[in-house]
């Protein structure tokens, strides 16, 4: 049973004083029947200490999960991965800088360059003919591009991707310090590569492997509430005074205490359970695999007959990600047998699996698979993903640029003033500045009729998009 001494705390202020502050709860009305936690919903008063200037209770809770994960510093956030994303590029990356960063990154590190306006660098990961998702980065195109790009003030990657494709981030952070240049990595899917974890399957976690900021979302795959995460610190390449100074920037002034609670309790159940936790998971997902390896029709991604020899742009997997080849028909059919997968684009569904899910829930869902294989489901074809257009524009001069609206299939060689993508997994096809290509457009109609909805940050309307 997780244990957090943050909340024994908040429970006993609650019982101590009445409350003459906000929330306006007032620690006496439910704001839903059943929510629970509202007893320790609190503000930053004398003994609860205060999230930007932690030197109490919260700064303790932060320091147990720095010493978890074995980093310098740990920060709470309660806006999600997003924040440690846009402070933590805004601290390496001066206003006006440029960076390197992967093409596979999520939509906030693009806020980020926007914000800063930064310009980009982008390293364009392979990708994967079976299954149309992106591969690994390599040290070799990180050292290219800091070669060519001495002035670039950090490395942004993605490591696990959604999919759960990892990159080599012990020599990618070599390959960085060598050039005196730090790394950050939004490890958001990958919380769960602790210390501890490997001794159980989960090797490369990017605080292991030095790099200098490591954001990663404890509630995607560890038992914590949505929308907490955490910012972990090594080395010196990063300022802690700095990303303070931007977590002040981007973070609530009002932090909610049920969910810093749940990130200190999250850590205390690591600490007391997760060993045992990890190892029942671990053997879950190898029977997993083990049932699923006579499928005729269905491809699940490093699972069954499918190895990681079979995807030559992998640099290794995470094994908590199930992806499914299955299509919109078959998300329908596991919908249909009890099962929500996380996502579904175009061909492929995700299943995303922790630490915490029922001691059969994945044998009930071999059992789901085995019986749309019967029916002789067909393998829909990977879409591939598009290579990005040259950029004209960085994304924030593009955004200052009058657009106006195409249809989309008039489109092709146009200048993009918008954002496109599929969400999630939230990488955009194409960004602001970018050159429209019809790889990309193919790419649109593709999705579309597989009946995955595109996201535009500016056109409400699907068929067209905005352009310079």
């Amino acid at each position: 049973m997780a244990d957090s001494i943050l909340q024994h705390q908040l429970e006993k202020l609650a019982a101590e004083r009445y409350p003459l502050h906000m929330p306006g709860h007032k620690r006496h009305i439910a704001p839903a029947p059943g929510l629970g936690c509202y007893a320790w919903d609190m503000t930053e008063i004398d003994g609860a200490d205060d999230l930007h200037e932690a030197d109490g209770i919260l700064a303790a809770a932060m320091a147990r999960t720095a010493a978890l994960y074995g980093a310098r510093r740990c920060w709470y956030l309660v806006g999600g991965s997003t924040v440690g994303l846009l402070a933590g590029i805004r601290a390496l990356a001066p206003f006006g800088s440029e960076v390197i960063a992967a093409r596979n990154c999520h939509k906030a590190v693009y806020h980020a360059m926007e914000l800063g306006h930064l310009t980009a660098h982008y390293l364009t990961p392979p990708v994967d003919a079976a299954f149309g998702v992106y591969g690994s980065v390599t040290p070799a195109m990180v050292e290219a591009a800091l070669t060519a790009h001495p002035r670039a003030r950090c490395v942004i990657l993605t490591s696990p991707t959604y999919e759960g494709v990892l990159s080599d981030i012990a020599l990618i952070a070599n390959v960085c310090h060598m050039h005196g240049v730090p790394l950050l990595v939004d490890e958001a899917h990958g919380a769960h590569y602790l210390p501890f974890a490997a001794n159980y399957g989960w090797q490369g976690g990017a605080v292991a492997a030095g790099a200098d900021l490591v954001v990663q979302s404890a509630h995607k795959t560890l038992p914590s509430l949505t929308q907490t995460a955490f910012l972990q610190l090594n080395g010196d390449l990063a300022d802690p005074d700095e990303v303070e100074r931007q977590l002040d920037v981007f973070e609530t002034s009002s932090p909610s205490y049920p969910l810093l609670v749940s990130l200190d309790g999250c850590t205390s159940w690591l600490a007391s359970d997760g060993p045992a936790a990890f190892a029942r998971w671990r053997e879950r997902l190898e029977r997993f695999s083990a049932a699923v390896a006579n499928l005729q029709h269905i491809k699940v991604m490093c699972f069954g007959r499918d190895t990681l020899a079979d995807h030559p742009g992998f640099f290794a997997h995470d094994s908590g990600k199930i992806l499914l080849q299955i299509g919109a028909d078959g998300a329908a059919f596991l919908r249909a047998g009890g099962f929500e997968p996380e996502m579904v684009c175009g061909p492929n569904v995700l299943a995303m699996t922790s630490p915490c899910d029922n001691a059969y829930t994945l044998d009930r869902l071999a059992d789901v698979l085995h019986a749309w294989d019967e029916q002789n489901a067909p393998t829909p074809p990977a879409h591939l993903l598009p290579a990005p257009g040259n950029a004209a524009y960085t994304i924030a001069e593009a955004l200052l640029h009058p657009a106006r609206e195409v249809l989309l299939a008039d489109a092709c060689g146009e200048t993009a003033a918008e954002y496109i993508w599929a969400y999630p997994p939230g990488v955009p096809l194409v960004a602001p500045g970018e050159k429209i290509t019809q790889e990309f457009l193919d790419a649109c109609r593709a999705l579309d009729a597989a009946g995955t909805r595109l996201h535009h940050s500016v056109g409400k309307n699907g068929r067209c998009i905005a352009v310079l």
